[in-house]
Formats: structure tokens, C-alpha cells, sequence
């Protein structure tokens, strides 16, 4: 699995040395960024989603736990890095996931990454055991993950689903969704709801076709005025809808 994290330290050489080792050895993280200070690491926080903030308890204008008061819904995880081993209370209070003193020794760093690994695992082992059942023919409904938990859709709002790499851009009546599900991850939740696979990029509500245009796939028109295609292998499938 791979970590999203951002480095706060204020000091250059710390963030240098952090930076360095995690590249050296701890390849499963992503650095997205660096701060060095409370606001600078607000700002940054605004534009970017990290999985742990490797973050410095002593900066200026601010401490960690300045920090940490002003996003109360933070999804991230925190590891502490300090040269002071008597904020560990503290840290615990702040719900820390690991403390790391400076210098920083190699096998910790690598236990703090594991750990903060083993963690986000289990979450999305959970999020994925919540979202099983991810529909119900009886009422006709299915969650999607965000951050914060998952958000129910009415299946019978949905036009079609469209790839986008390891992403599902999910096309409604009245807006759209992007999720970090795979479309083979909705075309198995929906394949007993009326929704075809037409093409290795979409995903389309059978309800929702309102033409059908011949050609070696062809194309399909839903009820928004949408056309999209369909490949040569997935119009025989598509077809038995109509029969």
C-alpha cells in the first residue's frame, strides 16, 4: 500500500533528512509535501489528502498541537518527530499514531510507516466489509466511499459509469461523483440491476438507453442526450437487454 505524507518541520535540514530516509527506506511512501510552520501546513492541507503527517511538535507561531485543534475531522494520521521525549503524553492525548525522537533511528521509522500502514489496511478493510452489501434490489440503493464514510445512491438516478484509471466517474440524473473504485468494482455490485458493461470504459443503466445506433459496436444514446460507444465484443450481451 502506498502513504500519502506530508513532512512539518521547521527546520530545512530535518525535512532534508526525513525526506531522505523515507526515500531510502521506506518506498511505499509518497512525499506530497513539505511545511514549516502551523499555517503553512493549514494551506497545503487545503489542496492535498495525506494518509500521516510526519509532523514536528516545536515550530513558530504555533506547535503541533496548534495544529491538530484546527482540523478536528482529520482523516490522516499523525507520527510525532521531536528531539523532546516529554511531549509523549500528549501526543497519546492527541490520538498520535506513533512518536519518533531525533535522531531518528532507521528500525523505528520503518515500524512508525508499518504501523501507520497496518492501520489505513484495516480501515479500508472495514470500509469494504461495510460496503458488501452494496446495493439492495428491495430498495434499490448503493453506497459509495468517501473519506468521511460512504454516501447512498438511488441506482435508478444513475445514467452510467465511466473508467478513469483506478477511479469511477459516476454520471447521475443531476450532478456526478468520482470514486476510488475501479469500474469492474461497480460493474460486479450492478451487474443484477440492469446496468451493462459496453465498452472497457463504460458502465451504462440499460434503463437509461434511449436509441441504439448500428455500427461494428455501435453507440447507445441514454436519456441525458449522452452517446457513448460500444465495443464489438460487448453488443451481443447488450443486445439481450432488447430481446
Amino acid at each position: 500500500m502506498k502513504l500519502n505524507a506530508i513532512i512539518v518541520d521547521d527546520e530545512a535540514n530535518s525535512r532534508a533528512i526525513l525526506n531522505n530516509y523515507l526515500g531510502k527506506y521506506c518506498p511505499s511512501v509518497n512525499i506530497m509535501g513539505e511545511a514549516a510552520s502551523v499555517q503553512e501546513t493549514l494551506t497545503l492541507l487545503e489542496s492535498k489528502d495525506p494518509d500521516v503527517l510526519f509532523l514536528d511538535v516545536e515550530m513558530p507561531y504555533g506547535n503541533a498541537f496548534d495544529l491538530i485543534e484546527q482540523v478536528p475531522d482529520r482523516t490522516f494520521e499523525i507520527v510525532f518527530v521531536t528531539a523532546y521525549d516529554h511531549y509523549a503524553v500528549e501526543a497519546l492525548n492527541a490520538q498520535a499514531t506513533y512518536y519518533l525522537l531525533k535522531p531518528i533511528a532507521i528500525d523505528n521509522l520503518i515500524k512508525a510507516v508499518d504501523h501507520v500502514i497496518h492501520i489505513k489496511e484495516r480501515e479500508i478493510a472495514l470500509q469494504d466489509a461495510v460496503l458488501v452489501s452494496k446495493f439492495s434490489a428491495a430498495n434499490g440503493k448503493i453506497t459509495i466511499p468517501q473519506q468521511d464514510g460512504f454516501e447512498v445512491l438511488e441506482i435508478a438516478n444513475i445514467l452510467y459509469c465511466e473508467a478513469d484509471d483506478n477511479y469511477t466517474k459516476i454520471f447521475l440524473e443531476k450532478g456526478q461523483k468520482l470514486v476510488s473504485k475501479t469500474l469492474k468494482y461497480f460493474e460486479d455490485s450492478l451487474h443484477d440491476q440492469g446496468f451493462a458493461r459496453i465498452h472497457k470504459s463504460f458502465l451504462v443503466n440499460v434503463n437509461k438507453i434511449v436509441r441504439y445506433r448500428k455500427g461494428k459496436g455501435g453507440s447507445v444514446e441514454i436519456t441525458s442526450g449522452k452517446e457513448l460507444a460500444v465495443s464489438s465484443s460487448k453488443k451481443a450481451a447488450l443486445l439481450d437487454y432488447f430481446k
